[in-house]
């Protein structure tokens, strides 16, 4: 599926080499060797290679790999706070590599805020005082600070809180407190750099969904860096997979864990509940056929048995699903004279989304007999899900990983 959005952030060539000589490290690179060789031959390090992207408005792109792969060198190169070596950083047209001392001050407070691992909050001031920060620093007048801290604050669940201190709070609260400052910063793009790696497992999940609900509400164009790949494909509407420095794969979550780039790919998602990762779209098909609210109960029958069906669904003429109308009861219908099919209409056929996960289906098709209805945020018919096609799709995921 093409992606409609405007491009935010478009990183082109953009290289970081650590050490004095950074033209022989890059002389190397471009000679054919790897980061191991260079450091070997140079001493300098190449954190990042050649390394290419965009990130789209509104988009939560996640950047991901193991220690070392320059995924939080590369956040921190976005807003230089690692100067790159080499490269473009394009962001609303403007190249921030290009940029003098103040100029990057005024981008930086326009477009960046970051969210840390170790939460970076101050002990001494308030959960409201903190949230406060970026503004007050930026000069805003304090009637402006303490509104935008305190509808922050509200956004991540934080509101009754804004009088405590830091040593109060849970870890979980803590980096809400770190989110809630980002947020009221009003920037255009948000970086969060291992945000939730220091968290318990449970708040960490916890704090996983509270950042999509955040990104479904919001539409705020997010960057985070992790190395833990489940993580990266709970939240990820894109992944970045980074090694040495380098870029091996960018796609989907699913187009990574079904189509890897290669066998670095395969070992690096081997082992993963597909099921879990792999969404009712992958596995909806067209609908054969479908009844209209205005056509009678001979007409849904003609329908059902020339596509060879039992059921059908009935949808608006903007595919607004109404419900299913079984054979059985169209059938009776006829023979009792009845011309209303709307009458038939069973409303309570099961209704997913899209991005429902394969492994919450099997539950729902105990309790029906008929495929699942695939609908959008409108409720508008996209197509359907049968237990065979849920088994085939992860069949096939299965041997593309093996």
């Amino acid at each position: 599926m093409t992606d409609t959005r405007d491009v935010k952030i478009r990183v082109r060539n953009l290289s970081k080499v650590f050490g004095n000589q950074p033209d022989k490290a890059l002389t190397l690179r471009d000679q054919g060797m790897k980061r191991p060789e260079i450091l070997e031959k140079t001493g300098q390090t190449l954190g990042l290679s050649s390394v290419d992207f965009d990130v789209m408005e509104g988009e939560l792109l996640v950047i991901m790999g193991l220690s070392g792969s320059g995924k939080s060198t590369l956040i921190r190169c976005l807003n230089r706070l690692i100067e790159p070596t080499e490269g473009e950083i394009i962001i609303d047209g403007q190249d921030v590599a290009k940029l003098d001392d103040k100029s990057l001050l005024q981008c930086r407070r326009k477009h960046f805020s970051m969210v840390f691992q170790n939460f970076a909050l101050f002990p001494h001031r308030t959960v409201q005082q903190n949230a406060e920060f970026g503004l007050e620093v930026r000069g805003e007048n304090k009637e402006v600070c303490f509104q935008r801290g305190r509808d922050a604050l509200k956004q991540v669940g934080l509101d009754g809180w804004e009088d405590a201190y830091p040593s109060q709070l849970s870890g979980g609260m803590q980096q809400r407190v770190g989110l809630a400052r980002a947020l009221a910063n009003d920037s255009t793009v948000l970086l969060m750099d291992e945000a939730f790696s220091a968290l318990d497992p449970l708040i960490r999940k916890d704090m996983q969904q509270e950042l999509l609900a955040l990104q479904h509400k919001m539409k705020k164009t997010t960057i985070f860096i992790t190395h833990d790949l489940d993580e990266a494909l709970s939240i990820g509407d894109r992944i970045i997979l980074l090694k040495d420095g380098e870029v091996v794969q960018i796609g989907s979550p699913e187009s990574i864990l079904t189509h890897p780039a290669n066998d670095y790919v395969a070992r690096f998602v081997e082992g993963v509940d597909m099921s879990r990762i792999l969404t009712a779209q992958s596995a909806m098909t067209d609908v054969r056929a479908t009844a209209r609210d205005d056509d009678g109960p001979r007409t849904a029958l003609r329908k059902m048995g020339e596509n060879g069906l039992n059921s059908l669904f009935v949808v608006r003429r903007d595919r607004t699903l109404l419900g299913i109308v079984t054979a059985e009861d169209a059938e009776r219908a006829v023979r009792e004279n009845l011309t209303d099919l709307t009458e038939l209409i069973h409303s309570d056929c099961c209704k997913i989304s899209p991005e429902e996960p394969l492994h919450n289906l099997f539950t729902l098709f105990a309790g029906h007999n008929h495929p699942l209805a695939v609908v959008d945020e409108q409720s508008r018919l996209m197509g359907v899900v049968v237990k065979g096609s849920v088994l085939a799709e992860l069949a096939e995921a299965g041997e593309a990983n093996a």
